[in-house]
């Protein structure tokens, strides 16, 4: 029996592997930085055997509520992931599986790796209405990618979509895989008539660095990138410290920044109503967009999530909250859940990328439908 985490976005801490009915490991910490969550690791030679993998370290996790009434993502081929019974007791998470073969990859959620991120932004560049550039590098000196949508004008509405700020959020990587794969769609009628008014800039994959190390929040330099944009630093933020000059060079119609969260098992939107300069005409937007989508999809839905801020108590270093203040523009974070949908359960699967992308592709219907209101 062997267990492994040395490839990308691998994370675990092994302490002990001599008994397959109580194998315990350990969640090792974002490097710089005290976040822990995301684990993603492979199990071999255990093939029949009834593992009992205890993780005893849960406890310290980033939201413990994240491990309450969760199931663990497990694969054989890295392409099909699918849910295993896990409990958590407070403090320690427990998976019990029996795998049908001799090895087998468990994660917090379906990883998306830096060589997927690549082949999704190559692929894309060969659309007649797409370009692949660099706003800047991260950290470790990785090009942060930049795919434009459509032919920039004065007169287009200028739309960002954002993703993976939080590395260890994967689902934000399959949702803009969906988005993508629809906006590129040429006979698609909805991503036609975006394109011939606005252009949408993507940026699928913001930290990188944190993703290739298994962090959970963090980049290189242990910054959480989504408490930075109020002041962004080129030498321990460059992630945003570029995007943010990029922006202010295009300017911002609207921003949908793609995230996941731990604790609540619902697809919502985190509202800017505390922000200082928050309208009517913003309020107006708000409200219209989740509307819409949620007529869209089933999976949005805008009954459960976080409690708005107080007026004028908005944390003006979160990407939305800020991008919405900057740029007098309706800016939005967009959160799936690591579960599953409480409102559509999918007892083998919970929360996958399928769906991941499936909302994603959504959202361009969601998009046109206030694109005019922009």
């Amino acid at each position: 029996m062997k267990v492994s985490s040395n490839f990308d976005g691998g994370n675990i801490r092994i302490i002990s592997t001599k008994h397959v009915d109580n194998i315990e490991l350990q969640i090792r910490p974002d490097n710089r930085a005290d976040f822990l969550q995301w684990f993603y690791f492979r199990l071999q030679g255990v093939a029949g055997y009834p593992c009992r993998i205890r993780i005893t370290n849960a406890g310290n996790a980033f939201s413990k509520e994240g491990w309450e009434n969760y199931n663990a993502c497990a694969s054989y081929d890295r392409m099909t992931w699918f849910r295993v019974p896990t409990t958590f007791d407070g403090q320690v998470l427990t998976i019990d599986h029996t795998p049908e073969y001799n090895a087998v990859f468990y994660a917090y959620f379906a990883p998306y790796t830096y060589d997927q991120h690549l082949d999704l932004v190559h692929a894309a560049q060969r659309f007649p209405q797409c370009i692949l550039e660099s706003v800047g590098q991260t950290v470790e000196g990785k090009d942060i990618d930049l795919l434009i949508l459509g032919e920039p004008a004065e007169n287009k509405k200028k739309i960002w979509v954002l993703g993976r700020q939080h590395p260890g959020e994967s689902m934000a990587s399959w949702f803009i895989q969906g988005f993508l794969d629809r906006m590129l769609d040429e006979d698609d009628p909805v991503s036609r008539r975006i394109i011939e008014r606005a252009v949408i800039y993507v940026i699928p994959y913001l930290n990188i660095d944190g993703g290739i190390r298994g962090n959970m929040r963090t980049n290189a330099n242990g910054m959480d990138l989504n408490r930075e944009w109020e002041n962004p630093s080129k030498e321990k933020s460059p992630e945003v410290y570029y995007t943010l000059q990029y922006m202010l060079k295009t300017g911002v119609d609207l921003n949908l920044d793609i995230h996941g969260e731990e604790g609540i098992p619902y697809v919502f939107a985190s509202s800017i109503q505390g922000i200082p300069d928050f309208t009517k005409r913003l309020a107006s937007l708000q409200e219209h967009f989740t509307m819409n989508w949620e007529s869209i999809t089933p999976d949005f839905q805008t009954e459960y999530g976080y409690p708005g801020d107080r007026p004028g108590k908005a944390n003006l270093s979160i990407c939305s909250k800020n991008i919405a203040q900057r740029f007098n523009c309706l800016s939005l974070t967009i959160e799936m859940p690591f579960k599953d949908n409480d409102n559509l359960p999918d007892p083998q699967y919970g929360w996958s990328p399928e769906r991941s992308e499936h909302l994603g592709a959504s959202l361009a219907s969601a998009i046109l439908s206030i694109i005019d209101e922009i």
